[in-house]
């Protein structure tokens, strides 16, 4: 196993186990999410793998930053869980859980000046850093049979100073991924109109949004499973050479 390999997941490890409160990464939430937290235990104790970024899969609700300028979006909501839509006087509040006034649905006319709030479904995606082409395979030949079908290996050749390679394998999926725009937000609207997020989609819509969510949400599930145990069996105490 290359000593490369070694001493870069000895760090990752040590960053893992920082405590959650104290733990930050670059995503929204900032930490493991705790639906995956046991994959990535299982799969960093395998020799030859460790995981370098994950996520559980997620409905997030975001709104875009400004034309022209670089970041300024905002998360309005995200979950990395199956939802439970809230209930308000006899009826769902998702209006409110997404950040969304509760004024009737309207569209812009112009979208100059429009930022766009999107409702997002995502499955799940993990990069794992590899000890060895064959260790590689095995991982990448696991994501595709549970079906994620964009997995790959990348990083294949030896790093400039003559270490061996420590592939990076991707298991990712766009198939159960989706994209919806539910509101808008105009930049310069009168005064009483600041920070208003106006809705373009009923409540009901929502609702099936959800709904649709929900359900591939669950697909992701089992193929998440499926993709932990065909990457443990027959993994092996190490596969690097």
């Amino acid at each position: 196993m290359p000593a490369t390999f070694r001493d870069r997941k000895a760090k990752i490890l040590q960053d893992l186990s920082i405590p959650d409160d104290q733990y930050e990464d670059l995503s929204p939430k900032g930490s493991v999410d705790e639906g995956i937290k046991d994959l990535i235990a299982e799969i960093n104790g395998l020799p030859d793998y460790v995981t370098t970024s994950s996520c559980a899969g997620r409905v997030a609700v975001y709104l875009e930053g400004a034309k022209g300028a670089k970041g300024g979006g905002k998360w309005l909501f995200t979950s990395h869980d199956i939802l439970e839509p809230p209930v308000k006087d006899g009826g769902s509040g998702l209006m409110a859980m997404f950040g969304l006034s509760d004024e009737a649905p309207s569209a812009p006319l112009e979208t100059e000046g429009v930022r766009f709030v999107h409702f997002k479904s995502e499955p799940m995606i993990l990069h794992i850093l590899t000890s060895s082409l064959t260790s590689a395979h095995h991982a990448a030949s696991a994501a595709l049979q549970a079906g994620f079908r964009e997995s790959g290996i990348n990083s294949t050749q030896e790093a400039k100073d003559g270490s061996p390679a420590c592939p990076m394998v991707a298991v990712r999926s766009s198939g159960l991924a989706f994209d919806c725009i539910i509101g808008y937000y105009r930049e310069g609207d009168s005064p009483e109109d600041q920070g208003i997020i106006k809705p373009m989609v009923s409540e009901g819509y929502l609702q099936t949004l959800v709904s649709v969510a929900n359900q591939r949400f669950r697909t992701n599930i089992e193929r998440r499973e499926r993709f932990r145990a065909t990457l443990l069996k027959n993994a092996g105490p190490s596969t690097g050479k």
